[in-house]
């Protein structure tokens, strides 16, 4: 892990890894795109509003995951004092946070014609909406640590804390009554028909090579303003 440790090396392969997680991405997302909107079979209950499913599901998993990055990130940095891991825990947080805009956008789209309302306040949806609002705060909360100077540790304990809600968001609909599905996919294997399937595991491999190089690149962008700063204070204090 401390491999990685200087940016310079992280730098030498984020270099080359984002362009090719970024076309990766976007060519499997385009691609199981294309095949829900356009040649993915209407479903026998929900019929063709189940192709937003190719959208929905990944972005779903990926709101959970870029907070689960951060927890992991914030971790390594209170124990281990990593010293990217600061910079990879914000990097994470944007894209997390878009995800799981778009993830509660398309189940509200997804919801309207299958249970015949655009929002309920039920387990599922409620404690994703929570999670957007955990992201919404740790974005201000590190803003404000490196605008005023503060301790990293404090949006790093913020990011350890939040984790408590991803089994909340994964188990609500077994703890609790609720008019979202259950999951079609476990550990034990999938109750969902090949054609869904499987563009579905392309569609979630696809938004995770871009979720990466997105955090990647936001990476290299925290690390290149940082270096700027630096070099800015040292001039000044060579002039002064």
């Amino acid at each position: 892990m401390h491999a990685f440790a200087n940016p310079k090396r992280f730098l030498s392969l984020a270099r080359w890894l984002t362009p090719l997680l970024l076309a990766g991405g976007l060519l499997l997302v385009t691609a199981t795109s294309v095949y829900g909107l356009f040649y993915a079979p209407a479903e026998r209950l929900q019929g063709d509003s189940v192709r937003i499913l190719f959208i929905h599901v990944p972005t779903a998993w990926l709101g959970m995951g870029g907070w689960s990055a951060i927890a992991i990130a914030s971790l390594v940095e209170l124990v281990w004092r990593h010293p990217l891991a600061a910079i990879a825990a914000r990097a994470a947080a944007l894209p997390g946070a878009v995800f799981t805009a778009i993830c509660l956008a398309t189940g509200s789209l997804w919801g309207r014609p299958a249970w015949g309302t655009w929002w309920v306040w039920d387990g599922r949806l409620t404690s994703m909406l929570v999670l957007l609002f955990l992201y919404f705060g740790y974005m201000a909360l590190a803003q404000a640590v490196t605008r005023e100077g503060g301790s990293s540790r404090i949006p790093a304990i913020f990011g350890l804390v939040g984790v408590i809600n991803i089994p909340i968001i994964h188990y609500s609909v077994l703890w609790w009554y609720s008019i979202h599905q259950p999951p079609s996919l476990s550990m034990g294997g999938s109750a969902m028909a090949p054609e869904f399937l499987y563009p579905l595991l392309l569609a979630t491999l696809g938004f995770s090579l871009l979720f990466g190089g997105v955090v990647l690149a936001r990476m290299r962008a925290l690390l290149a303003d940082i270096q700027a700063e630096t070099r800015l204070r040292r001039k000044a204090m060579e002039a002064a």
